[in-house]
């Protein structure tokens, strides 16, 4: 298994859970109720709107199966096509991933992924803080966190982008476009944050945003 993997995974959650919303626009009020109106940390441009524009209501079924498609998967995480469909395939064969038995589509199995990223996160991708960079906020410092957490460390968390609003520590993305993944999806963006508070943080807090996490992968932990 690769750390690309759990992106792909997560992002099936949210094309799950905005199918499931039936709403013709890309922001699902889920989503955002968990973040701040500000929830962005980085400079904004048009690519950040470019697939999650509405779309006729007639065409609403064929648009959210091409959610599901390796193109759009890999559109919205950044990872190529070819790597998306070996982590499909990856994670069916240990069963990471169910098909959905009345449309077929794949579906992330969501207690098996909660119980990997809460016990084994941590030692499988490991991450440290290193150099002061400009980045987009994670961990304790992502919005999703806002004023529930408070890192001991002088500094803030960050993904290093050229973009990012904040100015932190950078800690490595747990994939390479995991910066881009944000840009596309508020949950995507929280989903990742908690996941790196969660290898990163104490217990307190890895518990904190466990919880969290299970909230947004609408499990009971």
């Amino acid at each position: 298994m690769k750390s690309q993997d759990i992106g792909v995974l997560l992002q099936l959650v949210v094309s799950l859970k905005n199918r499931e919303a039936n709403d013709h626009y890309w922001l699902s009020s889920r989503a955002l109720a968990t973040m701040p109106n500000d929830w962005r940390d980085w400079i904004k441009d048009d690519e950040d709107n470019l697939s999650h524009q509405g779309v006729p209501s007639s065409s609403l079924n064929d648009q959210w199966r091409a959610r599901y498609s390796v193109r759009s998967l890999a559109l919205e995480t950044g990872i190529s096509k070819s790597q998306v469909s070996l982590s499909l395939n990856r994670c069916m064969e240990i069963g990471l991933i169910r098909k959905d038995r009345k449309t077929g589509l794949p579906r992330t199995n969501t207690q098996a992924l909660y119980n990997f990223i809460v016990h084994g996160l941590r030692y499988v991708y490991p991450t440290r803080p290193s150099e002061i960079t400009r980045g987009i906020a994670t961990a304790f410092a992502a919005p999703v966190l806002d004023n529930r957490l408070f890192s001991a460390g002088e500094w803030p968390l960050v993904w290093p982008d050229a973009r990012g609003n904040t100015k932190g520590q950078a800690i490595e993305p747990l994939f390479n476009s995991a910066p881009h993944a944000v840009r596309r999806d508020p949950d995507m963006y929280a989903m990742l944050a908690l996941l790196d508070a969660i290898r990163i943080g104490q217990p307190r807090e890895s518990q904190l945003a466990a919880k969290l996490l299970a909230g947004h992968l609408g499990i009971t932990p």
